[in-house]
């Protein structure tokens, strides 16, 4: 195969001397290539400075060697929790809370009315509120699934408001509390 690439430029620390392998061993460098110390010592008939003596070497394992992995641990301090962000996270986690609130209302108002909860009871407290002039309070009007939900979004709406201000303050009283003894500490491990 020939060379194709045309004549290549000469480096000037190669063209005034020869290459690493071949330069005389007088000068300091051994003639072979370049053999780190060992580790391990040698056995006896094993190899020495990178030679062989005869049969190869092998290389034992350390008997004392960990064969579990090893976890490493850190202790942490949490000093301090930014309150935009405590803000930010409990405002989302009660919407999502109100919506789970609006939605599990619906589905026990559904189940009661299918098993005929509020007909039972509301015959039950109309018969015991009635006379001979009025029919008594009707329970199924006043718990209908409208009014239901709309007593439930209001909760949720309070409960969302309630929820952010009080994560808020908790994480004002948190960085006040944590000046003072250090804040709380946490054990970190990591499994390899």
């Amino acid at each position: 195969m020939t060379d194709t690439r045309g004549p290549q430029p000469q480096y000037e620390g190669y063209a005034t001397g020869p290459l690493p392998g071949e330069r005389d061993p007088a000068s300091g460098q051994a003639g072979g290539p370049y053999h780190p110390p060992q580790a391990y010592p040698s056995p006896a008939g094993g190899t020495q400075g990178g030679r062989s003596q005869g049969a190869q070497a092998t290389r034992r394992p350390r008997t004392g060697a960990r064969t579990t992995p090893r976890t490493r641990k850190a202790r942490l301090r949490v000093a301090k929790a930014d309150p935009w962000s405590v803000m930010k996270v409990s405002f989302l986690l009660s919407i999502a809370l109100g919506i789970c609130t609006v939605v599990a209302a619906a589905v026990l108002w559904m189940v009661m009315d299918a098993m005929g909860v509020f007909t039972t009871v509301g015959g039950t407290i109309s018969e015991a509120t009635g006379s001979n002039e009025s029919n008594g309070f009707d329970l199924q009007s006043f718990l209908s699934l409208p009014r239901v939900l709309i007593f439930t979004s209001v909760i949720a709406v309070i409960d969302v408001v309630l929820a952010t201000a009080l994560a808020t303050l908790g994480a004002f009283i948190y960085n006040l509390s944590a000046g003072f003894v250090g804040g709380v500490e946490l054990t970190l491990a990591e499994d390899e």
